[in-house]
């Protein structure tokens, strides 16, 4: 049932590899989905949840993964996430990917990915950087297709790593926040 729901919104990218989707108004309700689900798992431990990465921001293409951002108390806190996640269909992939950061992925485990989760210190750095980052693409038309236009360009250099995507966007991002004092 899961899967037919993530089919049916059109997310799923195979493992590793970089493809992107054109804008998807389902992906909003995909997200308040998965967000109830989780609320529903962690109760008490996350403070807030939020949708942030590209498949927030209406009217750019984006790797079809919804990204969800959950605020705990302490960093430490997301070690207690996860049972809850794992019972949810969430594997943890460890804090060790992104720097105070406890990263979780759901889809079948090394073919395809549909949500992305990242559980963070509410208001710590990761937070607030990722909050930002979101709400200036969404306040900012032109910036956001600049933004996805150094996207596509990156999703076809980088087709089969999408680590190495990842690190190629970050002057990019890096440079947004630095403007807000953010970086």
């Amino acid at each position: 049932m899961q899967q037919e729901q993530d089919e049916s919104f059109g997310l799923g990218v195979p493992h590793l590899a970089v493809r992107l989707a054109d804008p998807n108004a389902k992906w909003r309700e995909a997200y308040l989905l998965e967000e109830a689900r989780i609320r529903d798992a962690l109760g008490p431990l996350a403070i807030d949840i939020q949708h942030f990465g590209s498949t927030a921001i209406p009217g750019i293409k984006a790797k079809p993964i919804i990204d969800i951002l959950i605020g705990v108390r302490r960093l430490d806190d997301g070690l207690a996430c996860i049972k809850p996640m794992e019972a949810i269909g969430y594997d943890y992939a460890g804090a060790d990917i992104v720097p105070d950061d406890h990263l979780f992925g759901r889809g079948v485990m090394g073919e395809t990915r549909t949500h992305l989760a990242h559980v963070v210190e509410y208001q710590g750095f990761n937070w607030r950087r990722d909050i930002f980052f979101r709400d200036r693409l969404r306040n900012d038309p032109a910036l956001a297709l600049a933004y996805e236009g150094l996207k596509i360009g990156l999703a076809q250099k980088f087709a089969e790593s999408r680590a190495a995507y990842t690190v190629a966007k970050k002057d990019f991002i890096d440079k947004v926040l630095t403007e807000a004092g953010l970086a």
